[in-house]
């Protein structure tokens, strides 16, 4: 059974970096999409970014671009999300997902078209 386990969330002050990584276990990793979603509390889950098998091409949501890079190892089955100059409005627990077919393009922002989701880590940005 593929299952995905993300880590690398804390408590950072604004202006800080993290760097999240999601590790999958089983499955082709290499063959699908993978993509970063994040729901603050009181919120609806939104898309962050989104990688092609390669690594090739990537998406990302406006209001993280420049900030945030979205990166794969296919070698070692883990999706990474490196974020910089954080601000209080990035708080949110963040998942990683894989796409719901293999072989798309990763166009897709929508969280129902990913059918396969990590446990979450929560990231906090203080003041």
């Amino acid at each position: 059974q593929v299952q995905l386990v993300e880590s690398g969330g804390g408590l950072v002050q604004a202006g800080g970096s993290l760097r999240l990584s999601c590790a999958a276990s089983g499955g082709t990793f290499n063959t699908y999409t993978m993509g970063w979603f994040r729901q603050a509390p009181g919120k609806e889950r939104e898309f962050v970014a989104a990688i092609s098998r390669s690594g090739a091409t990537t998406y990302y949501f406006d209001s993280v671009k420049g900030r945030f890079t979205i990166s794969r190892d296919n070698a070692k089955d883990t999706v990474y999300l490196q974020m910089n100059s954080l601000k209080p409005e990035d708080t949110a627990v963040y998942y990683c997902a894989r796409d719901r077919a293999p072989f798309r393009f990763p166009s897709r922002t929508a969280s129902a078209e990913y059918d396969l989701w990590g446990q979450g880590t929560q990231v906090t940005v203080s003041s």
